[in-house]
């Protein structure tokens, strides 16, 4: 449990005003040919969305960035740079804190990973399976801040909106939440290894 504690969990995710549950619903008549007019599930969601990098650790919950782009190979060594590098400073100070990212394209490019090299000895980059998002506790935090989006009332009217509520949802995270989350890891390994 105390190397759990030593890390910096991070993640990225897309948060739309419209939600779409997913499900696709088909209206036609007995023998008329099945088109893409006649389902409702076809649409895109409307209305844009953001783009979101956090991280936190048992320590303390990091910055939230809202991405406006998609997240190539300098704009996420920009985040790294400027956001997770005075974090991870802040919360471990003597240099034994552990930073997960899971293997998407930006994260494993040259200039990132060569970032990572030149910083070793203020922070350890973790070694992160591929296909294995169920062990990242980032993905409760997610799914929590989405739960809570669209339980507000009215919903977001625009993306400066949404930006906002997303921010003000990510910095009222109690500690408890996430320092839960951080005590499943050895829960959480144990399942995945059982299940192989």
């Amino acid at each position: 449990m105390d190397e759990w504690k030593r890390v910096a969990w991070s993640d990225e995710s897309r948060f739309l005003i419209h939600h779409v549950d997913g499900r696709v619903s088909v209206y036609r008549l007995p023998g008329e040919q099945l088109l893409p007019s006649c389902t409702t599930g076809h649409r895109q969601a409307g209305g844009g969305g953001i783009m979101l990098w956090g991280t936190f650790s048992w320590m303390a919950l990091g910055p939230l960035v809202v991405v406006e782009q998609t997240i190539k190979a300098a704009n996420y060594l920009n985040i790294i740079a400027d956001q997770l590098h005075p974090y991870m400073a802040f919360v471990f100070p003597t240099g034994n804190g552990i930073f997960q990212q899971d293997n998407a394209p930006c994260h494993k490019a040259r200039i990132v990973l060569e970032w990572f090299v030149e910083h070793t000895d203020e922070f350890h980059l973790m070694f992160w399976r591929p296909n294995s998002p169920d062990l990242n506790p980032m993905e409760q935090i997610w799914d929590a801040m989405e739960r809570q989006l669209k339980a507000q009332t009215p919903p977001c009217p625009n993306i400066s909106t949404l930006r906002d509520r997303c921010l003000d949802i990510w910095y009222n995270l109690s500690p408890v939440m996430y320092q839960k989350l951080v005590a499943s890891m050895p829960r959480r390994v144990a399942a995945v290894l059982k299940a192989k």
